[in-house]
């Protein structure tokens, strides 16, 4: 392991007193990251692929992300997300009427995925990631939270937040020349909803995750 205080840091082979394994996700080439510091992330030294980050207040902030997530999808849900002005007539829009329309139009399917990608998964994420942080941070450990990790862990690849709001953004350049379109309340709080779950995310790094986990159940085991 180096020594010196670079941000990314090219672990080496040798063994700690007490080692934190993790292979490269690429080339499976094994590494030593227990010397990591606060700031510090681990790359391969072969493929130069990224391996960890050690963050001292990651659970906090992960916790923070998410209350703060879960109240902006609130937000997002609860007010007009964009209403449309064109001839005289006016349409508005809110992010639940825009499933039951797909429902009422008979795209069941559509209406179930898009409620399913960016509402519902997204809110679980949250609620789940929220639970594990508030245990790890409580120095909790229940039998349950392996399961619901792996749980969290499957549902984020599920999450579409950050590709529905681009979509909107790149629709509303399209469509502004044919209506006038007025951003509500409810667009602000889904953005700011998209930008506190990818922080959410970022902030929760697997391998560090699972050796808190770990030393947790060591301590529960021990008592």
């Amino acid at each position: 392991m180096s020594s010196h205080s670079p941000q990314a840091v090219q672990v080496t082979t040798v063994a700690a007193a007490r080692p934190c394994l993790v292979a490269c996700p690429s080339c499976d080439l094994l590494y030593d990251v227990s010397e990591l510091r606060h700031g510090q992330k681990a790359v391969c030294a072969r493929c130069g692929d990224f391996l960890t980050r050690k963050l001292e207040d990651g659970f906090e902030k992960l916790q923070s992300y998410a209350i703060a997530g879960l109240v902006c999808l609130a937000i997002g849900c609860s007010f007009p997300f964009l209403s449309f002005k064109s001839s005289g007539l006016e349409s508005v829009m809110t992010l639940p009427q825009m499933v039951t329309q797909l429902y009422q139009q008979g795209r069941a399917d559509m209406a179930l995925l898009v409620a399913g990608f960016i509402i519902v998964i997204p809110a679980v994420v949250l609620v789940l990631l929220l639970a594990l942080s508030t245990c790890i941070i409580h120095r909790k450990y229940y039998s349950w939270m392996v399961p619901v990790t792996r749980l969290a862990f499957h549902l984020q690849s599920w999450s579409m937040v950050e590709v529905f709001f681009i979509g909107v953004l790149v629709s509303l350049v399209k469509i502004g020349h044919m209506a006038t379109v007025v951003i509500g309340i409810s667009f602000w709080g889904y953005g700011a909803f998209s930008l506190l779950f990818v922080f959410a995310l970022a902030s929760l790094d697997r391998l560090q995750y699972w050796n808190e986990l770990d030393r947790l159940a060591d301590i529960n085991s021990a008592r």
